[in-house]
């Protein structure tokens, strides 16, 4: 019996965790349209924004990007896509490897990126909160 508790508890806190975070989802979504964004772009800008070498180059490929933000690949290029038409980013080639694509932040993606970062940082710490 108390093995079935204990399972049942651990259910319990896995879907808590799954509604906070498709609630967060839709509240960031929310609090970035105004701004043309939705998470999945903030999420890609930031991202860049962090890793961001003090040339202004961007210190990841298309393959590390996709391993940090939870999008398939092809996904992830249609988000390139956009934000590479929206004059966001850019894509340049790796000069290591000719096969590899990097993707730069361009001065407009580091504008928006600056603003709609408070945005999104006071939609993280009031849905967060609630975990507390």
């Amino acid at each position: 019996m108390a093995a079935k508790k204990a399972e049942q508890a651990l259910v319990e806190q896995w879907r808590g965790i799954l509604a906070l975070h498709a609630r967060t989802q839709c509240e960031l979504d929310r609090a970035l349209h105004g701004h043309g964004l939705c998470a999945s772009d903030f999420e890609v800008l930031d991202l860049l924004a962090e890793g961001a070498a003090a040339d202004g180059g961007c210190a990841f490929r298309v393959q590390e990007i996709s391993d940090r933000v939870h999008l398939s690949q092809s996904a992830l290029s249609r988000l390139i896509g956009r934000l590479e038409k929206d004059g966001l980013v850019e894509r340049a080639m790796c000069s290591e490897d000719r096969r590899g694509v990097r993707v730069v932040l361009t001065g407009k993606g580091r504008a928006l990126h600056a603003e709609v970062r408070p945005v999104q940082r006071a939609v993280l710490s009031r849905m967060l909160d609630e975990m507390g």
